[in-house]
């Protein structure tokens, strides 16, 4: 009596993986998708990085923002300033971070031994200086204006005080578009590479010649799968290093933060994927796939942070963007890379994503098709 040959599902998961990967290197479209349009958007950002031409301030608790104040009101209506409304603790943070460039603290001058009306105090950071000397002058063309507006006998409406720069970390354009164009490739290859592959794998008959082997289906998914999340990986290995080494993008930690950045995209790829599974198990034909795939990736491209914060967006749209698991896997990548935080400390952002995890896979279940 011959011996049964025990089939081992873990060598031909391995082998389909072997092959996808093969087949994804030789894609154009792949490559470029991937690798190419995420490195352009870094190049061009990261070589324009320093062209802010608008200057951030806050304004510290307590101060004069009355109407009484001419020279605040000048300041907030000014076309190259932007006052930013937080608590403060968090416009410290920003100072330290160069978010903002100064933090202002304007206070009526009660003595009027100097003969002025106001002093002003400009708190500043190292991280924040290269704006500083613009910011010095617009204040001082606007005390100009006033004092021949308003007083032209005092000696000058407002005393400036600039106070010796805290020590800060320069918070720089790359920082922000890193981890958005990062984190968009991976939704697009995701969502877009899962379903164009399993919808041609199942129209080309190549999965019903699986099911004549003693291939599992899911070993066939798990092959394709990991095929697809090393394609992924190195290309999030290959976008995080040319930004550090290239323009300086901020890994806090260093390898710490860069292996924790490449497990925030190892989790965000899987969750991604589901969104595929169920676009290809809803289309009927290869042309309605983009269409299907985009109305998951499009809204979170312009409204998940890839660009630009979700606070710039109107009020209303805020609590939208909110809700897209690509918002919190920016959010989470921003936070390991620049804050210092750890994976621990994203809970909340991991949370939101496992959630969308499980109600996407539950769907896929429900309408992925075989055959």
């Amino acid at each position: 009596m011959s011996e049964q040959i025990k089939y081992s599902q873990r060598k031909a998961s391995w082998a389909i993986t072997r092959a996808s990967l093969r087949a994804l290197f030789r894609s154009p479209s792949a490559v470029i998708f991937s690798f190419g349009f995420p490195l352009i958007f870094i190049l061009v950002f990261g070589f324009v990085g320093g062209g802010n031409t608008v200057i951030k301030v806050g304004v510290k608790a307590g101060s004069d923002t009355s109407s009484a104040n001419a020279l605040y009101s000048l300041l907030k209506f000014h076309q190259s300033i932007k006052i930013v409304t937080k608590p403060e603790s968090e416009l410290i943070n920003d100072l330290q971070k160069g978010r903002i460039s100064a933090l202002l603290e304007m206070h009526p001058n009660k003595t009027k031994d100097t003969g002025t009306d106001y002093i002003l105090q400009i708190h500043t950071s190292t991280a924040g200086a290269d704006m500083l000397g613009l910011l010095q002058a617009i204040i001082r063309d606007l005390i100009h204006q006033l004092d021949k507006r308003i007083n032209p006998q005092q000696p000058t409406y407002a005393k400036v005080e600039v106070l010796p720069p805290m020590t800060g970390r320069v918070y720089r354009t790359i920082d922000f578009i890193l981890p958005g164009q990062l984190g968009f490739s991976l939704l697009s290859a995701g969502v877009f590479g899962v379903a164009f592959i399993f919808f041609n794998l199942r129209q080309t008959l190549v999965l019903k010649r699986f099911f004549a082997t003693p291939v599992s289906r899911l070993s066939i998914l798990a092959g394709e799968g990991l095929a697809r999340v090393i394609f992924q990986l190195m290309t999030a290995v290959v976008i995080i290093l040319i930004g550090h080494f290239a323009f300086e993008f901020t890994l806090v930690n260093g390898w710490i933060t860069f292996l924790e950045m490449l497990l925030l995209s190892f989790i965000g790829l899987v969750i991604f994927m589901g969104f595929g599974f169920v676009v290809s198990g809803l289309a009927r034909s290869e042309s309605v796939i983009p269409p299907f795939a985009n109305l998951f990736t499009l809204p979170q491209f312009l409204l998940a942070g890839t660009f630009f914060p979700i606070e710039n967006f109107p009020a209303w749209l805020q609590p939208v963007c909110r809700i897209l698991p690509l918002t919190h896997l920016n959010e989470a990548m921003r936070n390991v890379a620049f804050e210092g935080m750890h994976i621990t400390d994203c809970a909340s952002q991991i949370g939101i994503l496992l959630l969308w995890g499980i109600l996407t896979y539950a769907l896929a279940v429900r309408v992925f098709r075989w055959e």
